[in-house]
């Protein structure tokens, strides 16, 4: 069951990370995250009304109010850190915050067998692979390595942080509403921040006519986004914490498959080989 929700966790995150870069190329970042994240807190307000989840407050909760105060940093450091680029370096490097969540687990007290073990380190290499990194010729801002490693650590606190906000399944509904709502606060707070210096939130040339355009694909990555949070708390809280968060940072692998299907991107000999070895490290920590 681990591996298999682990495994949703990666397909839905590398749609919702697609879709999300895609949208970012027409309006701004932070409106991408404030109106996608409105569009679940919506799905999962009417979720947590309907089953009753409001029983299940409790202390735990605030492991989901810190994960929804660091997703939208870690966002917007990664696309800041985008912009700046080179993306093939930035891209793979993100993913490297499976270390926290991974780290965690040993700390307490995990112990993947040796096959495990060799497929974590497959694994872990197919996915800085799979993005692509550009090994010669790639001059890289000290500003953008610093920011890509601030994304990657605050994407594999989330990771952790959503794992220990439930123990239940209405619990987990309720926990990622109050997720999304933290991520709404901390992105409009951002949003207003920057109207006061004069940053629009939509472009001016078509406004908010290019808002209700997208909609639709706004709607998809707030929802995919959410539930890849709620598989991977599933598949964490059913196995072994090391194997979910691995499995589950197999997401690269799906934007770039999703690139080369949509965009027609071709995929590079170096990304090709990393999908090799991230399956074949997905294929060992199955069977251990």
């Amino acid at each position: 069951m681990t591996a298999l929700f682990a495994l949703a966790t990666a397909l839905l995150w590398g749609l919702a990370d697609f879709g999300g870069g895609l949208l970012t190329r027409r309006i701004p970042a932070v409106t991408v995250v404030v109106v996608s994240q409105i569009a679940a807190v919506v799905v999962l307000g009417a979720v947590v009304i309907g089953t009753g989840a409001w029983s299940e407050a409790g202390p735990q909760l605030w492991f989901a109010v810190a994960a929804g105060l660091v997703g939208p940093a870690a966002m917007l450091s990664f696309y800041k850190a985008l912009a700046l680029g080179p993306m093939g370096v930035v891209s793979p490097l993100g993913s490297l915050g499976v270390v926290v969540p991974v780290g965690a687990g040993l700390l307490l007290g995990e112990r993947p067998g040796l096959g495990q073990f060799a497929g974590i380190a497959v694994a872990v290499v197919g996915i800085v692979l799979a993005g692509g990194p550009e090994l010669r010729g790639a001059p890289v801002q000290r500003r953008a390595v610093v920011l890509t490693l601030v994304a990657a650590f605050g994407f594999g606190a989330v990771m952790a942080l959503i794992s220990e906000a439930s123990s239940t399944l209405t619990g987990l509904f309720l926990a990622l509403f109050v997720q999304r709502v933290t991520n709404v606060a901390v992105g409009g707070t951002v949003l207003w921040a920057q109207s006061r210096r004069g940053i629009p939130a939509l472009p001016e040339s078509t406004g908010p006519r290019v808002l209700w355009s997208m909609l639709p694909a706004l709607v998809f990555v707030g929802l995919a986004d959410v539930a890849a949070n709620g598989t991977y708390s599933v598949a964490a809280q059913n196995g072994p914490v090391t194997v979910a968060a691995v499995l589950s940072s197999l997401y690269p692998v799906i934007t770039a498959l999703a690139a080369f299907a949509v965009l027609k991107e071709r995929l590079r000999a170096v990304q090709a080989a990393g999908a090799g070895l991230a399956l074949a490290g997905t294929v060992l920590l199955a069977a251990g």
